[in-house]
């Protein structure tokens, strides 16, 4: 029986929310599972996700396929980072600690990114501005043009 780490859909009409689990291959999406081991809700802001690594460390380590989706997951979470360093043969503490600087560059890479996109919106916006002005300017020259041109005549 060849075992996989999926998500299986349940909630409201368009408001999914997943249970990650562990399912024979064969059944279907909805269907029979061996054992849940998590949540995801792709509809909140940021997506919340809730997997006891545990269990998901265990069925990693007994051969169970993550799909796509459920390894992005469990990649994000820190959980296959976390697999690899402990099948390397590191002792706990090591693994600790690549675990918590893994954790801070990642909060750092998040920091730069949320900085570079506020700069752009900072940006766009005096870009805008600047487009306005123009058109405004642009406006009160033409205007003002032809009141010269009547005075003239």
């Amino acid at each position: 029986m060849a075992v996989k780490l999926r998500l299986r859909r349940m909630g409201k009409k368009r408001q999914p929310i997943y249970k990650v689990v562990a399912a024979d291959e064969r059944s279907p999406r909805d269907g029979k599972f061996i054992e849940a081991i998590g949540l995801y809700n792709p509809i909140t802001n940021p997506a919340t996700v809730d997997i006891k690594e545990e269990r998901a460390l265990y069925w990693l380590g007994v051969g169970a396929q993550p799909t796509t989706t459920v390894k992005g997951l469990l990649s994000k979470q820190g959980i296959l980072y976390k697999k690899e360093l402990l099948s390397s043969g590191l002792k706990e503490e090591e693994v600790a600690l690549k675990l918590d600087e893994w954790a801070k560059n990642k909060e750092a890479k998040l920091a730069s990114k949320a900085a570079k996109k506020e700069t752009k919106k900072v940006e766009i916006k005096v870009k805008k501005e600047e487009k306005v002005e123009e058109n405004v300017s642009e406006a009160e020259g033409t205007g003002s043009e032809d009141k010269q041109e009547e005075k003239a005549e």
